[in-house]
């Protein structure tokens, strides 16, 4: 009897280490999934406000042109920023 008893405690003890190691893989796993989304963010954030400033237009076609130059702006002016400073 005292065999089955061992048995059953490391038996126990292996699925705590499992849930355990289990528990640390989903934790990287969402960790991983909420850098990704957020190292994504500011590009969705530049076409949301290039959305705004061109939702005046009634056509998609016209709205998609207004977006385009709007980003094409916004790119050509933070890249003009980025050049005068040295580190």
């Amino acid at each position: 009897m005292n065999d089955k008893a061992n048995a059953s405690s490391l038996g126990s003890l292996q699925t705590v280490c499992a849930a355990g190691v289990a528990t640390v893989i989903a934790l990287c796993i969402l960790w991983l999934v909420v850098v990704g989304f957020q190292s994504r963010g500011k590009p969705m954030e530049r076409i949301a406000a290039a959305e705004r400033a061109c939702a005046h237009h009634a056509y998609v076609s016209d709205r998609q042109a207004c977006m385009q130059q709007w980003l094409a702006a916004r790119q050509a002016t933070r890249v003009a920023g980025r050049e005068g400073r040295t580190n």
